[in-house]
C-alpha cells in the first residue's frame, strides 16, 4: 500500500518562477492568493492555497494548493499538502526546530478545524491569514468544522505569531469568482446530515 499526492504541474511550474525573496507578508498573500485563483481555474482544486516561509527572509519553501477532489483525500486540503511539501523539502517534520529559520505559513483564510491542527503540529512560528469570519462558508458553501472559539488565544498559547485580515477583499473575490464559476463544493453539508 502507498499514500502519494503531489501538486499540480502548473503548481510546480509556478513555484519554480517564484522570487528568490518574496519581502512583505502581503506580497506572500497576493502570491498565496494567485495560486488559489489558478487552482480552481484550472480544475485542480479547490480555491484554497497555502505557503511556507521564512519569515525574516520572504525566501519561500513552496505554496501549495488544495487536491481533495484530485486525489480523492479528504486531508488533501492546501495547508497540510504545502505543510507536507516544505517539511519534506526541509528535511524534518518539526519546521520549529533549534537552528532553523522562523517559518510562516500564508493562507488566504484561517484554517479549517483539520488544518488549524495541522498548523499546531508543524512548527510553523507564525500565521498570516487573509480572514477569519463566516465569509469563506458564506459565499462558497464550504464547511469548515468546529473551530475553538478562543483558536487565536490557542495559537498564542503554542508561541505562534497571528497575523490577521492580510489582503481580504482579494481574497474573498477569488472565493466569490469561484461560487458563480459553478465548480463542485465537496463536503458541503455544514455539519448536518
Amino acid at each position: 500500500m502507498e499514500f502519494t499526492l503531489a501538486l499540480p504541474d502548473w503548481a510546480i511550474e509556478e513555484n519554480h518562477r517564484l522570487p528568490a525573496v518574496i519581502p512583505t507578508v502581503e506580497e506572500r498573500m497576493a502570491a498565496v492568493i494567485r495560486f488559489s485563483r489558478l487552482n480552481f481555474e484550472n480544475g485542480t482544486g479547490g480555491p484554497f492555497a497555502a505557503g511556507v516561509f521564512e519569515r525574516d527572509t520572504g525566501k519561500p519553501v513552496v505554496i501549495g494548493v488544495n487536491r481533495v477532489v484530485a486525489y480523492n483525500c479528504s486531508s488533501a486540503h492546501a495547508e497540510v499538502m504545502t505543510l507536507s511539501v516544505a517539511q519534506k523539502l526541509l528535511g524534518t517534520y518539526d519546521l520549529g526546530g533549534p537552528s532553523q529559520p522562523i517559518y510562516q505559513m500564508v493562507v488566504n483564510w484561517r484554517p479549517c478545524a483539520m488544518c488549524f491542527g495541522a498548523v499546531l503540529w508543524s512548527g510553523v512560528r507564525s500565521l498570516a491569514i487573509a480572514g477569519h469570519g463566516p465569509e469563506l462558508e458564506a459565499i462558497t458553501g464550504f464547511d469548515e468544522g468546529p473551530i475553538h472559539p478562543e483558536w487565536d488565544k490557542e495559537l498564542a498559547k503554542r508561541g505562534i505569531e497571528l497575523i490577521d485580515n492580510v489582503l481580504t477583499e482579494e481574497a474573498l473575490a477569488v472565493y466569490r469568482d469561484f461560487a458563480n464559476s459553478g465548480a463542485l463544493v465537496y463536503n458541503a453539508r455544514q455539519g448536518q446530515d
